[in-house]
C-alpha cells in the first residue's frame, strides 16, 4: 500500500523540476549577482584603505608641519649678536666712567656693544678696536653734541641686519640677559618702541608747520633709562630720521636727543612708547628699586651733598662709589674678581 506522504512528495515533485535552459539562466544570474557583491565588497574595502592612507598622510603632513614650523617662541628667541647696543660717552668721560663699564656689564656681549663718542683715544682703541667710534660731534654737552651722536648710533644700526637697536648712556650699567629676555617678549616684524618717560604725562610742544600753532602731545622714552627699537620701527623712521634728517628735525623743533627720538617715534612714525618698569635712570630714587636679577638698566649720581645709588651689598662705597661693581657681583657672582670683595 503506498505511503500517503510518498504519494504527496510524488505529486508535488514536477513544480521542482526546471527545464535545462531555464536552470542555465538561473544559475547565470546567481553567478553574476555574487561577481556583483564581490566586486562591492572589493570596493568598499578600496575605499575604506584609501581614505584610512589619506587620512594618515594628513595627519603626517599636519605633524610635520607643527614640527617644521618654528613657534613664536622660537621665532622671537635672541641672541646677543641679534641686538645693536649703543653706548653715548665724551672723551671727558673716557677714563672715569668707561672703566666700570668695561670691567662689568661689558663683559656680556663685547661683540655687540659699540661706544660713540667725540674724539679717538689711543689707551681705549686698544681695548675697544672698531668698537669706539669716534665722531664729528661737538666735545661738550650740547644738545647739537647729544643729537649729533644719536645720529650716527640711528645710521650705524641701519647698516648692519640685526633686530634691535638699543640705546644707553655711559653712566649706566645693563643687565644683557634680561635685556634679551624682555625683547623676546615683543614680535621684533612689528614696530616697538621701549623705554620709561621721565615725566608722569605727554610732553606738549607747539605744531611750527600749523597755521594756529597748535599744540600736540607725545610720550618719549628719557635717555637716561635707555631705550630699545624694532627692526621694524627703524625701518618706518628711516625716511624722517636717516641720514642728517635726526638732526633736521631736532635743530627745527629745538628738542634734545631722546625727546627728538620720541617725536619722530610718535607722531611721523605713528608708533606709541611701551613703557617698561624694568629702565632705570638716575632721575628715580634708585635706593628703592628691588628684584635687581629682572631689571633692565640702572644707573646712579655722584654728588658730594646728595648720592642717588642702588642699594646693593658687596664692595666699600671708597672701591665701589657708582655700586656697578656690587651689582655685578649680586648678578654674576661667578665673576672671577668678585671673590676679592
Amino acid at each position: 500500500m503506498e505511503d500517503p506522504l510518498d504519494a504527496a512528495s510524488s505529486r508535488q515533485l514536477p513544480m521542482f523540476i526546471l527545464h535545462p535552459r531555464t536552470r542555465l539562466t538561473l544559475q547565470r544570474t546567481v553567478q553574476a549577482c555574487s561577481g556583483l557583491l564581490v566586486a562591492c565588497v572589493v570596493l568598499v574595502c578600496v575605499f575604506t584603505l584609501s581614505t584610512h592612507t589619506g587620512r594618515t598622510r594628513t595627519k603626517l603632513l599636519v605633524t610635520s608641519h607643527l614640527i617644521d614650523k618654528p613657534s613664536v617662541i622660537d621665532q622671537n628667541r635672541l641672541r646677543p649678536r641679534d641686538v645693536f647696543i649703543s653706548v653715548k660717552t665724551t672723551s671727558k668721560f673716557h677714563h672715569t666712567r668707561l672703566p666700570v663699564i668695561l670691567k662689568t656689564w661689558y663683559t656680556l656681549a663685547p661683540e655687540e656693544i659699540t661706544f660713540f663718542t667725540d674724539q679717538d683715544d689711543e689707551e681705549l682703541n686698544a681695548v675697544l678696536g672698531d668698537k669706539l667710534v669716534p665722531t664729528p660731534c661737538p666735545l661738550d654737552h650740547s644738545r647739537h653734541a647729544l643729537v649729533c651722536k644719536m645720529q650716527h648710533e640711528f645710521n650705524a644700526f641701519l647698516s648692519t641686519n640685526k633686530k634691535w637697536f638699543c640705546h644707553f648712556d655711559d653712566d649706566q650699567y645693563v643687565n644683557v640677559p634680561a635685556l634679551l629676555t624682555k625683547l623676546e617678549e615683543f614680535p621684533v616684524n612689528l614696530p616697538w618702541y621701549l623705554g620709561k618717560p621721565s615725566l608722569d604725562k605727554p610732553l606738549e610742544i607747539l605744531d611750527k608747520d600749523s597755521p594756529e600753532f597748535k599744540r600736540m602731545s607725545f610720550w618719549f622714552a628719557t635717555g637716561g633709562a635707555g631705550f630699545c627699537l624694532s627692526r621694524s620701527l627703524t625701518a618706518k623712521m628711516s625716511a624722517f630720521a636717516g641720514g642728517r634728517k635726526f638732526i633736521s628735525v631736532s635743530e627745527k623743533l629745538r628738542l634734545p636727543d631722546d625727546v627728538t627720538m620720541g617725536y619722530i617715534v610718535a607722531m611721523l612714525a605713528d608708533v606709541e612708547l611701551t613703557q617698561l618698569d624694568e629702565f632705570h635712570s638716575h632721575l628715580e630714587p634708585l635706593r628703592l628699586v628691588g628684584n635687581l636679577r629682572n631689571q633692565i638698566s640702572f644707573s646712579y649720581t655722584v654728588y658730594p651733598e646728595d648720592n642717588n645709588l642702588l642699594d646693593v651689598p658687596g664692595f666699600s662705597h671708597n672701591k665701589d662709589p657708582t655700586r656697578f661693581l656690587s651689582l655685578h657681583c649680586y648678578l654674576f657672582p661667578g665673576t672671577s674678581w668678585c671673590s676679592s670683595n
